[in-house]
């Protein structure tokens, strides 16, 4: 099977052609299109387990919101259960840029911290 995609670690957005095994298709192949050694290891990543830094509101005690995103990748089929204890949570209405609304989330090792300062 083959799968294609387009490299976002770089501007240049090289064309990328994956080869997975028919039989497994968590297992690559061949990479095709990559013109330096990050955009091998996305597609392989892209194509294995896939991540993704989460950027959404979270609820401020008191009502409102404030911007928040994880502070490093997570895996993306965790995604919408991230979302539900996210909104679960609320935020200090004194927080402050950067500070963790969400700590070690599903166990991934990333935090969610907020991305400015609350203001209400």
């Amino acid at each position: 099977m083959t799968r294609e995609l387009t490299c976002i670690v770089c501007p240049k957005g090289c064309q990328l052609k994956v080869e997975l095994d028919n039989n497994d298709s968590k297992k690559v192949l061949s990479v095709e299109g990559y013109t330096c050694k990050r955009g091998l290891v996305y597609a392989e990543t892209e194509c294995t387990a896939p991540m993704r830094t989460l950027t959404t509101t979270a609820p401020i005690a008191g009502g409102g919101v404030v911007p928040v995103k994880t502070d490093k990748p997570v895996p993306k089929e965790l995604l919408f259960e991230c979302m539900t204890l996210i909104n679960a949570a609320r935020v200090s209405p004194d927080a402050k840029l950067g500070e963790i609304v969400v700590e070690n989330i599903l166990g991934t090792g990333a935090n969610v911290v907020t991305t400015r300062n609350v203001k209400l």
